[in-house]
């Protein structure tokens, strides 16, 4: 079997899934008929896995190693409405859970910078207050550090969390475009299982 690599020349990029049936490549609770069933976990865990490892400009294919019997040409276009169908609505999903994460992102904003006013005002009345002229810097200080803590969450969300959930998202979008081949064998071939998911275990 060629094995599972990393191309930096622009070339292809190929993961590489033997399946002893093809049936163990997809989720067994899915109450859907193929091509609208959901990968089974080590299927998308073991592709995606793999995907992560390759150059963003480097296309990706999927080639299905398994008997003869299991896998035949007039599966391939099946395999990859499968595969399609399931990381599109991967990416949908993540589509869904960054605009939640904005919306949250706006209205803790919001509450932030009320806090934040609030503190200010509430620091410097109090720092007027008969008899708290000794403690004023520090009662200033303590109400501004309070204000900016309330904004920690919402500057978290716009500056660091939307990245990783955005590569996700283009890393989905990679899969569901991957060109998907088949290689069907008699008999069991020796397989390099280091790069291969023996779809048998999953």
């Amino acid at each position: 079997m060629k094995e599972t690599g990393l191309s930096r020349d622009g070339s292809p990029c190929v993961i590489e899934l033997r399946l002893e049936r093809l049936t163990l490549l997809f989720d067994p609770f899915d109450p859907f008929p193929v091509p609208f069933r959901d990968l089974s976990r080590s299927a998308e865990d073991f592709i995606v896995g793999w995907a992560r490892e390759f150059p963003l400009s480097a296309p990706i294919h999927i080639l299905f190693h398994g008997p003869s019997s299991e896998l035949r040409p007039e599966h391939v276009e099946e395999l990859r409405l499968a595969l399609s169908n399931h990381f599109l609505q991967k990416a949908r999903t993540l589509s869904g859970d960054v605009a939640e994460m904005f919306r949250r992102g706006r209205l803790s904003l919001l509450i932030g910078l009320l806090v934040l006013g609030g503190c200010l005002l509430g620091g410097r009345t109090l720092s007027l207050l008969p008899g708290a002229e000794p403690f004023s810097g520090i009662i200033s200080e303590g109400a501004l550090i309070l204000g900016w803590v309330a904004n920690w969450r919402p500057m978290e969300i716009f500056l660091y969390d939307w990245w990783p959930l955005l590569a996700r998202r283009r890393l989905y979008l990679r899969l569901a475009g991957a060109q998907v081949k088949v290689s069907a064998f008699d008999s069991s071939p020796a397989v390099n299982t280091s790069h291969a998911l023996d779809a048998s275990a999953i």
